[in-house]
This record gives structure tokens, C-alpha cells and sequence, in this order.
């Protein structure tokens, strides 16, 4: 982003700020409240309602999704004085697994949020862009639970995360998971569409339940890849993706994830705790999508962890998949 003018945006003199490709595509209401910073939203629409904001010395709806080049006029603003805001998140690099100019995937460790929230003061992306202060874009395509390990997916220009995020939306990602399970799983191939619905605890907890009449569509595919008398183990491919929807779909199907403290077996988890497995044996094990750019298909990989590996071996044997 360049600023001309004798001020920054939020200054006491009008300035000119020249989008870079860190802004392409984005719609210049949301260019500017991630810009002014200490604005209220109220005051950023209006000024673009009075037509004190001009792009290209022209008035602009807020729906207005800038181009590369555009010249966006902001008005003197003045701003309150703030007090001191959080402390900057700590520096994080994660593992790479795949990265060129457009696209980041990194292998997030179980424990790690993908973003602060929720009495999370920073997660996985704030941490990463501390580690990589000279990176002008970078933004989640997806989320994982916390608990979750594996594949995470970043975008370094705003076009990849619109492109990758259409491919979401369009069914054209393949995310792969891997799961431990209670019970002898008797399908070799499963389909389960089963509709999912947000809630939250009386103690404020979010939750998701199956729920056909009120809830969103959702669909898994699970393949059994290995069993023994007591657990087995599981690929899942996510076909939507909403919130918990492998966790929910294997509980309700009666094959909780091993581990899994909110829709598992509780009995059975403290029971696996004291036989070494201490997390939820819940992985994104890979990530297949059309490169934004190339157009050419990219898979990325994420091995087991060796806590889950070793719980895998010990069950299970054989190679790893």
C-alpha cells in the first residue's frame, strides 16, 4: 500500500492511498475500516455515503471492489486518543509443507488455534504474520479445531484467497482426514449426509448438534483403512465443511473419535489417556487443491504426528497411510 499526502489516513490532511495487490478484490468499505485504524464503522460509511471518500476522484458505493492501481482519496479524520492495545502476538513459524508467492500450508500442531478468539489472545495466523513481518498478505482459506493437527492453508495475495476460498465454497478442495474411532467400524465405504446445527451451552460453550430440520447440510465420506477388536481407524473426506462436522458425524454414527473431550467417550478417553494417548487422534492428513495462479493440481501432505503414529503402530501395525 502506498499513502500519498502529507499524512497518513487517519491524519488531519487528506490523503491518497494507491492499491497494491494486497487490496485487489477487496470492497473498499472493508479497505477502509482495516485501514483506519481507531475509526468507528459508523464514520467509514459515512464518508463514503457524503462522497468524501473518491476512487479515481470519483464517487464509490461501498460495495465498490477496488482494482490494482486505484487511487482512493481519504479525508482528514480525526482520532481519539486510545489506550494501549494488546501486546503484539509472539513469533511463530510452523513447518512448511508447500509455499511459493501466492499459497502457504503449514503443519499445525495440535493445541495451536488458528486465530485469537475466545479467550485465545493469539492463534496460529496472528503468530505467523509476527514471524514474517515483511509479508504485505496473509490470510487463513480454512480453519482447523484447535485439537486438530495437520494441513493448514494460507493465502499470500488476496486474488489466491478468493480463488481458494471459491474452490471451497465450489466443492473443488480435497481435504483428507484421519481418525481413530471407538468400535469396530463395519462399513468399508460410508456415506453419511446428516444436516448440523450450531449451539451454545449454558455455560457458554459452542456446540454442534445433528439436526435435520433446522440445521445446515453436511456430508462426509469415511473409508475404514484398519480395525481391531476395540477401535478402528478411519479416512474422512470432508465434502462441506462446517463446524465439528467429522466429530459430530462419526459420534452420532456411534464411532466417537478416541479422545475427542466434547462429543467422545469420556470413560474411554481417561481410560486411552493413562495407555498414552493424551490428545484427540483427529488429523489433517492432506490437502488437494488447483493452484490460484499455475492452475495446476497441488497436494500437500501431512504425516502423523508421533503420539498419534505410535498409538496407530501399536493398534493397528502395518505401514502408515
Amino acid at each position: 500500500m502506498k499513502v500519498e499526502g502529507k499524512d497518513a489516513p487517519a491524519g488531519r490532511a487528506a490523503s491518497t492511498i494507491v492499491v497494491d495487490e494486497g487490496g485487489v478484490g477487496q470492497r473498499i468499505d472493508n479497505f477502509l475500516v482495516t485501514r483506519l485504524k481507531g475509526v468507528p464503522k459508523s464514520h467509514v460509511y459515512r464518508i463514503l455515503r457524503s462522497g468524501e471518500v473518491r476512487v479515481n476522484s470519483g464517487r464509490v458505493a461501498a460495495s465498490r471492489r477496488l482494482e490494482l492501481g486505484d487511487r482512493v482519496r481519504v479525508p482528514p479524520i480525526r482520532v481519539a486518543e486510545r489506550e494501549a492495545g494488546p501486546a503484539p502476538a509472539p513469533a511463530l513459524e510452523l513447518p512448511v509443507l508447500f509455499e511459493d508467492e501466492h499459497v502457504l500450508a503449514v503443519d499445525k500442531p495440535a493445541g495451536l488455534a488458528v486465530h485469537g478468539g475466545s479467550g485465545v489472545a493469539h492463534g496460529a495466523i496472528e503468530r505467523l504474520r509476527s514471524a514474517r513481518p515483511g509479508a504485505r498478505f496473509l490470510e487463513l482459506v480454512h480453519r482447523l479445531d484447535r485439537e486438530t493437527s495437520g494441513v493448514l492453508l494460507l493465502a499470500k495475495k488476496r486474488p489466491a484467497l478468493v480463488a481458494l476460498q471459491d474452490a471451497l465454497r465450489e466443492r473443488g478442495m480435497d481435504k483428507r482426514y484421519l481418525a481413530a474411532v471407538a468400535g469396530r467400524v463395519r462399513d468399508e465405504l460410508r456415506r453419511v449426509r446428516l444436516a448440523l446445527r450450531k449451539y451454545a451451552t449454558a455455560e457458554g460453550d459452542r456446540r454442534v448438534a445433528v439436526d435435520e430440520r433446522e440445521g445446515r447440510a453436511a456430508e462426509t465420506v469415511f473409508r475404514r483403512l484398519a480395525r481391531n477388536d476395540e477401535f478402528s481407524l478411519v479416512e474422512a473426506e470432508l465434502l462441506t465443511g462446517r463446524t465439528h462436522q467429522i466429530r459430530v458425524h462419526l459420534a452420532h454414527i456411534g464411532h466417537p473419535i478416541l479422545g475427542d473431550e466434547k462429543y467422545g467417550d469420556f470413560a474411554l478417553n481417561k481410560a486411552l489417556r493413562k495407555r498414552g494417548l493424551k490428545r484427540m487422534f483427529l488429523h489433517a492428513a492432506g490437502l488437494a487443491f488447483t493452484h490460484p495462479a499455475t492452475g495446476e493440481r497441488v497436494l500437500v501432505r501431512s504425516p502423523l504426528p508421533e503420539e498419534l503414529e505410535a498409538f496407530r503402530r501399536e493398534q493397528f501395525g502395518g505401514e502408515a497411510p
